[in-house]
C-alpha cells in the first residue's frame, strides 16, 4: 500500500544560491585567519589588517600555506632548489618541496609565475593533491577542482574565479577536520603528529572534538545530502516536470545512497541532485522494503551533463543503539524544495511504533517538512541514525525517522532492479493481495 505521509513537492532552489560570495564574507574569513594563525599555518602580527584578507592571493603564497597546511615547513626548508626561474628566495623551499610532491606546476618549464592570481580552480587542485587526491589517475579535473571539492563536502561553499587571501585562508579551515584519501587521519591530526601545532591548541579551537555544532554539521555533511525527483511517466521525463520530490543522502563515496521507500514509489526514473546543483540519474534499487519504508540506490557517477565524478561526499551509518531520549540529533534535507537545510532538535522516544510502519520509528524535535522525506537525521557526531520520513499532523514538534538499522545488516550485493522493475513487482504484489 503507498503511503501518504507528507506530499513531497519541491522546487530546485537550492539554498547555496542564496550565499554570498567567499570574498563578502570577512567576518568567515577572519575568523578563520584567526583560527590558522593559532595553529602556526599564518604569519600575523596580532592585527587583522595583517592578514591583507581582501588582497588577491598569489600563487607563491599558494605554494607556502599549502606546504604548511601539510604540516611540512621543516621539510621544504631542506628541498633545494624549484628549477624556477622567477621564484623570489622566500618563496623557494615551498615551491620546490610542493612541487617534488607533485602538488603544484609551474606555467612552463622555467617560470612558475609567482605573482599571478590563484584562482579557486587552482588552488583547489592544489589541496586536493595533498590530500592524496590525483588530477593525473582521474579523480578530478583542474578545470572542475572546486565543484569537485565541494561535491565531496571538502569545501562548505562555492567558489569561482580568483581568490583572495581570505577565501584561501577559508578554504585551508574547512581543509582541517577533511581526511586524507587513504583514510590516514585528517589534515588537523596530521599537524598535532607533526609538531606544526599542539594538541592543547587544537583541542581549544575545538577542532578534535567529536561532537559537533548546528554550524559543524551543516558544514561537513550538506554535501552527502541531495534533492531527488521522481518521474512516473515517459511524458514527464520528456517535460522535465517531475512527479514527486523527496530527499536523499550519500552512504558511500562511489554513489550507494539511502531514501524512503515512499519516496521512490511508483517512479521509473529519478534524479538526485546535489548542493553544487549538479544532478545524476538513479541507476538502480539495490535494497527495499515498503514495510520499514526504506530503500537502498545506487546513483550514477556521470551527470546529466555527461561530466563524471570520482566520489561524492557520504556518511557514516550509526544506526540506533546508542541512541537515548534527549540526545541531539539534528536533520538535513530539502524542506518545501527551497534548499538544504539544516535543523536541529532531540529524541523524544528511540523506539516508537507507530501505524504502517514495522519498524519502530525515532521520534525526534528537528524540524522536517514537506520535501524532507529520505533525508538525513545525524547525532552529533555526524552519523546518520535514521531516515526523515515524516509527522504526526496534529502534533507538536512530532517528527517521525525510520532507523538505519536494517541497511547496515542488508546484503547490497544480492541483487537490483531498476525503478521500472520495482513498481511492476510492487503493482503485481498488491494486485495479488
Amino acid at each position: 500500500m503507498k503511503r501518504k505521509l507528507t506530499s513531497l513537492l519541491c522546487v530546485l532552489v537550492f539554498a547555496i544560491s542564496m550565499i554570498p560570495s567567499a570574498s563578502a564574507l570577512e567576518g568567515e574569513a577572519l575568523r578563520a585567519a584567526d583560527t590558522l594563525a593559532a595553529l602556526n599555518l599564518v604569519d600575523s602580527a596580532g592585527a587583522a589588517v595583517d592578514y591583507n584578507l581582501n588582497n588577491t592571493a598569489t600563487r607563491a603564497q599558494a605554494a607556502q600555506l599549502l606546504v604548511r597546511l601539510a604540516g611540512a615547513e621543516d621539510a621544504a626548508q631542506s628541498a633545494g632548489s624549484s628549477g624556477f626561474q622567477d621564484v623570489p628566495a622566500w618563496a623557494e623551499p615551498y615551491v620546490a618541496y610542493a612541487a617534488r610532491q607533485g602538488w603544484v606546476s609551474g606555467v612552463s618549464a622555467q617560470n612558475f609565475a609567482p605573482d599571478s592570481a590563484v584562482t579557486a580552480n587552482t588552488w583547489c587542485a592544489m589541496v586536493l593533491r595533498m590530500l592524496g587526491y590525483s588530477d593525473a589517475d582521474g579523480d578530478f579535473t583542474v578545470s572542475e577542482a572546486a565543484v569537485f571539492a565541494q561535491r565531496i563536502g571538502l569545501t562548505s561553499q562555492s567558489y569561482t574565479g580568483t581568490l583572495t587571501r581570505g577565501d584561501v585562508f577559508q578554504i585551508m579551515r574547512d581543509a582541517l577536520t577533511f581526511p586524507y584519501q587513504d583514510g590516514s587521519g585528517t589534515v588537523i591530526e596530521r599537524l598535532v603528529e607533526t609538531g606544526t601545532c599542539t594538541r592543547a591548541t587544537a583541542n581549544a579551537l575545538g577542532l578534535l572534538d567529536t561532537e559537533l555544532t548546528a554550524r559543524e554539521i551543516a558544514d561537513r555533511y550538506t554535501a552527502a545530502v541531495f534533492c531527488l525527483d521522481l518521474y512516473e511517466t515517459q511524458q514527464e521525463i520528456d517535460a522535465g516536470v517531475p512527479a514527486a520530490n523527496a530527499s536523499g543522502f550519500f552512504i558511500s563515496s562511489d554513489g550507494v545512497a539511502v531514501t524512503n521507500y515512499h519516496s521512490i514509489d511508483g517512479g521509473i526514473y529519478a534524479l538526485a541532485t546535489l548542493s553544487t546543483g549538479e544532478s545524476y540519474p538513479v541507476e538502480e534499487v539495490l535494497y527495499y522494503d515498503p514495510e520499514i519504508d526504506i530503500a537502498v540506490l545506487r546513483v550514477s557517477k556521470t551527470s546529466t551533463a555527461g561530466s563524471t565524478t570520482s566520489a561524492f561526499a557520504c556518511l557514516e551509518l550509526a544506526g540506533t543503539e546508542d541512541l537515548r531520549p534527549g540526545d541531539t540529533v539534528y536533520a538535513l534535507s530539502n524542506p518545501l524544495g527551497l534548499g538544504l537545510a539544516v535543523s536541529s532538535g532531540v529524541v523524544s522516544a528511540v523506539g516508537r511504533e507507530v501505524d504502517s510502519y514495522a519498524l519502530p520509528c525515532v521520534l525526534n524535535t528537528a524540524d522536517i517538512s514537506r520535501g524532507s522525506s529520505g533525508g538525513a537525521l545525524l547525532n552529533a557526531y555526524g552519523q546518520a541514525v535514521a531516515v526523515t520520513t515524516g509527522a504526526y499532523t496534529y502534533g507538536n514538534s512530532m517528527y517521525l525517522g525510520v532507523p538505519v538499522d536494517p541497511v547496515m545488516s542488508a546484503d547490497l550485493t544480492a541483487h537490483s532492479w531498476t525503478l521500472a522493475e520495482v513498481k511492476a513487482l510492487e503493482a503485481d504484489r498488491e494486485d495479488a493481495a
